[in-house]
């Protein structure tokens, strides 16, 4: 027999003989076992070596406002304390002022201690809210929130994610992915699966944790060619980006920045898409044993014309039955007066002191 003979013969008496190392069932076993411990408890591990100790009015960094292990983070820490968590999009947040001058910033000034916590995550739209809270805010049971609905948000069927064409609206990996649909959200059924998966296994929101924080959100593979002579390990410093960032663009009322009325078609509130999440999160939120107290606006009813007023008015007037039948606390302010808003829906420091005010004097009674 040649050599070419035994080696067919070889390779017909030895099946898959070129393989170096073959598992059995149990061993297979084995591997699935130790990559589930892994995934399981990386996440956790990390949570002791990046360090998250929020300072007085601290927020979540704007470069992170997508980082959703981050913000769960944060939401055990808040919970873990006896604090008054501050929930709602850039007007919670403070999108033109700095973290000292933020709603949660001047009610720790009434109160005369830090008792509020600033849970705004900039732009955030109520439907991404209900995800949000859902999915990465599960350790928010028993407390005590202020839960803001921005009506800009009911402004128009765009705003309100009703139109057909497709557009990037913020935050879509929070939005509903597959039921009920979400008609101008229009991507493939991997990256719908991809994030429902982030969602239950916090390995994956972890890894997204990572390339938000230390490599500027692209990923790995493409930071290794863009970058094919640095070390990946050293962008890992475990130095979390500051808590502030604003967007600084002068302390202007909107009418000395040139915008001017809007004739704003509001969405009718019973067909609103957002407004039906905002009461899913309210009632999630409860149904979690929360007290929930509602506060609505102030929009900048300046800034609206005549017809537009008028309906947003009625807007405000069902929104307002319905916490009413339904028992929600709620405070529903005048509009503050025209000097202190940036723009539609967003108030300078001197709108924040006085929604400050009023809010706790309505709540509170003017006490602690």
């Amino acid at each position: 027999m040649n050599r070419s003979d035994r080696r067919e013969t070889m390779e017909l008496e030895i099946p898959f003989g070129s393989n170096c190392v073959r598992l059995s069932g149990f061993e297979w076993l084995i591997v699935a076992v130790v990559v589930s411990a892994l995934f399981y408890c990386v996440p956790i591990l990390w949570k002791h070596i990046e360090k998250l100790k929020p300072g007085p009015d601290y927020r979540l960094p704007y470069s992170l406002s997508d980082d959703y292990w981050l913000f769960s983070r944060y939401c055990q820490w808040a919970c873990s304390r006896e604090k008054t968590l501050v929930i709602g999009d850039s007007v919670v947040w403070g999108h033109y002022v700095s973290k000292e001058n933020t709603l949660s910033g001047y009610l720790n000034e009434v109160a005369g201690r830090h008792k509020f916590v600033n849970m705004g995550v900039d732009g955030i739209h109520p439907v991404a809210l209900a995800g949000l809270l859902r999915y990465y805010g599960r350790d928010i049971t028993d407390k005590d929130i202020i839960l803001h609905f921005n009506p800009l948000w009911t402004s128009s069927k765009k705003h309100d994610l009703q139109i057909e064409k497709e557009f990037n609206f913020n935050h879509p990996k929070l939005v509903p992915q597959f039921v009920p649909n979400i008609p101008c959200y229009k991507v493939s059924s991997s990256v719908r699966i991809k994030s429902v998966i982030e969602r239950y296994i916090s390995f994956f929101s972890w890894t997204s944790h990572l390339k938000r924080a230390y490599f500027e959100n692209p990923d790995l593979p493409r930071w290794t060619l863009e970058h094919p002579y640095e070390n990946p390990l050293k962008n890992i410093t475990l130095q979390l980006p500051a808590s502030d960032g604003y967007n600084w663009s002068g302390h202007l009322p909107w009418y000395e920045k040139g915008v001017t009325k809007q004739d704003i078609q509001w969405v009718a509130i019973e067909n609103s898409l957002q407004w039906r999440f905002f009461k899913y999160s309210v009632e999630l939120l409860r149904k979690r044993g929360n007290r929930v107290l509602v506060l609505l606006g102030p929009f900048n009813e300046h800034i609206l014309q005549r017809g537009s007023i008028n309906t947003y008015r009625q807007m405000k007037k069902k929104i307002e039955a319905w916490l009413k039948q339904n028992n929600i606390p709620y405070y529903m302010p005048e509009a503050l007066p025209s000097s202190m808003y940036r723009d539609a829906s967003h108030p300078l420091s001197e709108g924040y002191v006085e929604l400050a005010r009023q809010l706790f004097k309505s709540a509170y009674g003017g006490s602690d």
